[in-house]
């Protein structure tokens, strides 16, 4: 089947359809399987490209190795940001997601081909797939033709060798590549524990960010990628302080990287917006909520758009079921973009993180009460998640 796989959005009402008044644009390519989500959206001059695979005409994937299945899912992507009225040559920010972090070499040869220069920012992880034939997903963010597009690399830092730029900027928005514990000066890797390699992204991350006139205070939206759950807090604590007021949305989960000697990842998206609104999802009785004890807000809003945190809905009443701990974080999702002043039909793209991705058909129960059609792109791979209980976290992207 085609995976453009998944995101999901919520709701406060799980029973019933949302009306669709966006302004959104589905972007349709490929035939039609009846997933529920579209092959991209496409809304404020970007196009948000769903996980895709490397399917056939008929929606199964192709014989082959790393190689044959990566240029495939270039490929369909290529004809998708075409009919969205743009190119690879316009694709600001990639996710690769790859089933064997030891087919990141082969993966990277046919890639670079496509990107012979100025590549897109990207983050590479290892993750299970939701199609157990595949062996690598893609997700994109786009530009339309016509749009900005400028690399960013500090001035005293060298091309990074791997096929990617360390930022995209386009109009007020950078998209910074996943950060792993190096010297940009030389590309070496800087060793130490989680907490000296935060530091280290982080840091690397300011220099970016200062490149293109930014700061800090401009992050609206953060993934971190950490390969051991036990030291979860250690990143935090190093994370929090980086951001002591306002932090932005952020999931965490764990996932394999792309070299034994990293313990942490971080990729983030910047917005250069004095009108930045941090959310704080609402009690379910419509009262206030709390902010949360972690370093992250429930949602950013900056501009036209309201990046919402990797949300959860695990609680002792739903302990193991995954439709239920779903329909709890949708309900946690519509929340919160009421709260930012967007609905359903407005979401327009997202992840969805599953510990256990055979679990796949259970969490789209409970998705498919939330969208009728016109979904949102979506990437949908396993990851293990920060807490024990949790059985799925969602992060969505609304955009008016």
């Amino acid at each position: 089947m085609r995976l453009f796989v998944a995101l999901l959005v919520g709701s406060a009402m799980l029973t019933k359809p949302f009306a669709q008044t966006s302004l959104k644009q589905i972007v349709k390519s490929g035939p039609d399987l009846g997933l529920p989500f579209s092959p991209a959206v496409k809304a404020g001059g970007l196009i948000y490209v769903s996980g895709t695979v490397a399917v056939d005409t008929s929606g199964h994937i192709v014989a082959g190795d790393i190689r044959a299945q990566t240029t495939r899912t270039l490929e369909n992507l290529a004809a998708t940001l075409k009919a969205a009225g743009s190119s690879m040559a316009n694709v600001a920010s990639a996710t690769v997601y790859l089933k064997n972090a030891a087919d990141f070499a082969g993966m990277n040869d046919v890639y670079r081909t496509y990107w012979p220069k100025d590549p897109p920012a990207r983050t590479t992880v290892a993750a299970p797939l939701a199609l157990p034939e595949a062996l690598v997903e893609i997700s994109l963010v786009a530009i339309s033709d016509g749009g900005e597009r400028i690399v960013v690399r500090p001035g005293n830092w060298i091309q990074s060798p791997n096929p990617y730029s360390y930022g995209i900027k386009t109009g007020n928005t950078l998209f910074l590549a996943g950060l792993v514990s190096r010297n940009g000066k030389d590309n070496s890797i800087v060793q130490g524990d989680i907490t000296a390699q935060t530091k280290t992204v982080l840091d690397n991350g300011a220099a970016i960010l200062g490149a293109a006139g930014m700061s800090f205070n401009d992050v609206v939206s953060a993934r971190v990628f950490v390969t051991d759950v036990e030291k979860f807090q250690q990143m935090n604590a190093a994370y929090k302080t980086y951001f002591p007021a306002n932090p932005p949305a952020r999931a965490t989960v764990k996932a394999a990287l792309m070299g034994p000697d990293y313990q942490v990842e971080i990729t983030m998206v910047a917005v250069k917006d004095p009108g930045r609104t941090t959310i704080t999802t609402p009690n379910a009785d419509g009262t206030p909520g709390t902010p949360s004890s972690a370093p992250l807000s429930s949602a950013i809003r900056a501009g036209n758009r309201l990046y919402v945190s990797g949300l959860l809905g695990n609680m002792p009443t739903n302990k193991g079921d995954v439709t239920a701990q779903t329909a709890e974080t949708l309900s946690r999702i519509g929340r919160t973009l009421t709260a930012g002043g967007f609905n359903w039909a407005d979401v327009v793209e997202g992840v969805v993180y599953l510990p256990q991705i055979a679990r796949f058909a259970e969490m789209n129960a409970a998705y498919r009460q939330v969208f009728a059609r016109d979904f949102p792109a979506r990437t949908t791979v396993g990851a293990g998640l920060m807490s024990p209980d949790g059985l799925v976290e969602i992060m969505v992207l609304a955009a008016k």
